[in-house]
């Protein structure tokens, strides 16, 4: 039995390509991405006929493909094919340059002073645990075992 990887593309329908390149580790993606930033481990969840998922299974089984185990199949509700599919995912460059200049704009103006929190004094109003009773003796108890 051969490790799971996970083929790295763009878009889903790319992941879905048996020639697609595959990686078994973040590290390893990266350095086939060559440059490219990989985003995540994304999966994603196809609704597909029988026939698509049985094509789909052949083709990510066949010996040329270099991904393996990355799709995994399901039934919904009514017993149709559901096929999770893991893949690495290359970020857009064009959202990567958005998410840096809104990431820039959102700085805080002034740090705010943490808020103390009193939920305990809420609920509980004399300690987290109950006092213990003392035990009642009875003086007319005979002691067996005095404490000297």
């Amino acid at each position: 039995m051969t490790s799971l990887s996970f083929p790295i593309a763009k878009t889903l329908q790319d992941a879905l390509k048996p020639d697609a390149q595959a990686a078994r580790t973040r590290a390893q993606a990266e350095a086939i991405a060559e440059g490219e930033v990989i985003q995540e481990l994304a999966v994603d969840w196809l609704n597909v006929t029988e026939e698509e998922a049985t094509a789909y299974f052949q083709a990510a089984n066949s010996e040329e493909t270099p991904a393996q185990g990355y799709l995994q199949r399901y039934e919904d509700n009514e017993g149709k094919p559901v096929l999770a599919v893991t893949w690495w995912k290359i970020a857009d460059p064009k959202a990567l340059k958005a998410k840096a200049k809104k990431a820039v704009k959102e700085k805080p103006a002034t740090e705010e002073p943490p808020v103390e929190d009193h939920t305990d004094d809420l609920y509980f109003r004399s300690g987290r645990t109950k006092p213990r009773r003392k035990r009642y003796i009875d003086p007319r108890q005979m002691d067996l075992f005095k404490k000297s």
